[in-house]
């Protein structure tokens, strides 16, 4: 069965519990089963992985390559910082769609800048815990074409 990687970044370990009313109360642990339900529906398996350190993602976006179909990026705050996220999204011939579960431009004006943008396929922001599930249709409905 063809895979997605799930990636999500610093700080997301601590979903349902951090600022419940900008994030939600679900876990990490629940958002992570529901995209394997919600890829398995459509399937394809996922592969989920969170972490706190740049080069750790960095190392799973370029292990991505021959592995998986596509990525499901929630960079966090990388998202803001880091080209070394970018460059290795950039560098893969792997499609990724960047994610949020807030709406990134509604916030802080630092979190209306994204390096990721301009090297994924798209972006989707403000659906909470949906927005996961809206991702995984999109990517399955892109690698279908």
């Amino acid at each position: 069965m063809p895979s997605l990687l799930i990636l999500n970044g610093p700080n997301l370990n601590l979903l349902g519990q951090r600022e419940p009313e900008v994030y939600g109360t679900t876990t990490l642990a629940e958002i992570e089963e529901r995209c394997t339900v919600t890829a398995q529906s459509l399937g394809y398996d996922a592969e989920c992985l969170q972490s706190n350190h740049e080069g750790v993602l960095v190392d799973a976006i370029q292990g991505a390559q021959g592995q998986h179909g596509g990525i499901i990026l929630n960079a966090g705050a990388y998202t803001h910082t880091s080209v070394a996220l970018r460059d290795a999204v950039a560098g893969v011939a792997v499609p990724a769609i960047e994610l949020h579960l807030s709406n990134t431009f509604a916030r802080e004006e630092f979190r209306h800048q994204s390096y990721l943008s301009a090297v994924s396929l798209g972006l989707i922001c403000g659906f909470g815990v949906a927005g996961y599930d809206l991702a995984i249709r999109a990517m399955v409905d892109h690698l279908a074409r």
